[in-house]
């Protein structure tokens, strides 16, 4: 079920929550995203407004990464390149010009 609102739009899934309440486009309109990933500090953002930060090297991220489903996963959130997932639980859901840009 997640713990404090993590699996949640805008969250680090599992690991961190966002803070979206006043962000979130209703259902039938499009959400803008974009994450910012240089080093090991992160920025989630939605609709313009940032909604999470976090710095993976931080004791409040190692802790709650601990606390993840994600704990046993050997490399996880380390590597510096690879594929991008995108997710859904049984619902439908809808993704439009995805980009990737290098900082």
């Amino acid at each position: 079920a997640g713990r404090d609102g993590n699996r949640k739009l805008g969250s680090l899934y599992d690991i961190l929550p966002s803070s979206t309440t006043e962000t979130i486009r209703p259902i039938g309109e499009w959400n803008t995203a974009l994450i910012v990933s240089k080093g090991n500090k992160v920025e989630h953002w939605l609709n313009g407004k940032k909604v999470l930060e976090y710095d993976k090297s931080s004791e409040a991220y190692k802790e709650a990464f601990a606390l993840s489903k994600f704990k046993d996963v050997s490399g996880f959130g380390k590597r510096e390149k690879g594929h991008m997932l995108l997710q859904d639980h049984g619902n439908k859901v809808f993704f439009k010009n995805i980009k990737i840009t290098k900082l």
